[in-house]
Parts: structure tokens; C-alpha cells; sequence
């Protein structure tokens, strides 16, 4: 399975966006606390339209909650623009891969990232994307891969 993992979001609209693309691929949404914004924000369900009640997402208080929960062979890969690898070079055909985003204002902390496992979208003439478009990036190359393999999304 895939999953979506969005660590202390602060921006309704994108979680809301994010959501949605959970929904179109099948993958599951994890927010860790906490979060700058209420689950009823009216921004956060007006991104996700009238799909939010269908997506399957999951609320963490902490960050060790979710790695506790998590499969013992889950792959976790750290978004982040400092990342040494492009996402299409790592292997995203595990069985349970668990793609994580940071904050909109701060990224990921350093006490959460693993250095190895860290990845970033090659671009230029900007110093970041939007949350929700570096996430449907970041997806829909998982679902290339696991579709090249014969693992249907």
C-alpha cells in the first residue's frame, strides 16, 4: 500500500488537495499532530470537496506513534528539497511505502529524517513547491513503478 504522510501540516487547502490524490490512488493519508488547523476547517473540506468523508486517513499524536504502527518492512522516504537522490531513482515498489512531506514553513525536522532515505523533485528557478503538487508528483511515480512491477495501486 501506499501511504502519505504529512507531518504537522499548517495549511487546510493543501492537506484537503492531498487528500484527494489519496483518494484517486488508493493510498492512505496520515497526519501527525499537530495540526494548524481542525479536521472541520471548511478550507480543508472545500480542497477536498464533497470526497473528504472518503478518504482513509489516519490521525498520530506523534511521529513514534506512527513509525510504532507502521509494518516492520515499510520503506519511509523523506520529501525534502535538500535530499541527495531524485525521487524517480529510489525503489518505491515496496509493499508498503510510506512517502513523508513537512510542514509548508519548516520541512521535515532533522530529528525525523533519515539522511539515506531522503529524496527530492529536481527543479529549478525556485526553492520549493506547493505541498500538495510535490505530493502528487512524488504518487503518481510510486504508482508508475509499482505499475511496471505488476503491483496494481
Amino acid at each position: 500500500m501506499l501511504h502519505v504522510v504529512l507531518f504537522q501540516p499548517e495549511i487546510p487547502h493543501n492537506t484537503g488537495a492531498i487528500g484527494r490524490l489519496c483518494l484517486a490512488t488508493g493510498a492512505r493519508l496520515h497526519l501527525i499532530k499537530p495540526l494548524g488547523f481542525s479536521l472541520d476547517d471548511r478550507q480543508l473540506k472545500r480542497a477536498g470537496l464533497d470526497y473528504w468523508q472518503e478518504v482513509d486517513v489516519r490521525v498520530w499524536d506523534t511521529w513514534d506513534d506512527l513509525r510504532s504502527d507502521a509494518p516492520e518492512d515499510a520503506a519511509f522516504y523523506f520529501i525534502e528539497c535538500q535530499g541527495e537522490k531524485k525521487h524517480w531513482d529510489a525503489d518505491l515498489t515496496s509493499r508498503e511505502v510510506y512517502l513523508v512531506f513537512g510542514p509548508e514553513t519548516r520541512g521535515i525536522p532533522p530529528s525525523v529524517i533519515e539522511k539515506e532515505h531522503c529524496l527530492r523533485i529536481p527543479m529549478r528557478g525556485t526553492r520549493s513547491l506547493n505541498l500538495a503538487t510535490a505530493a502528487g508528483i512524488v504518487m503518481y511515480e510510486a504508482l508508475r513503478q509499482r505499475r511496471q512491477t505488476g503491483i496494481t495501486p
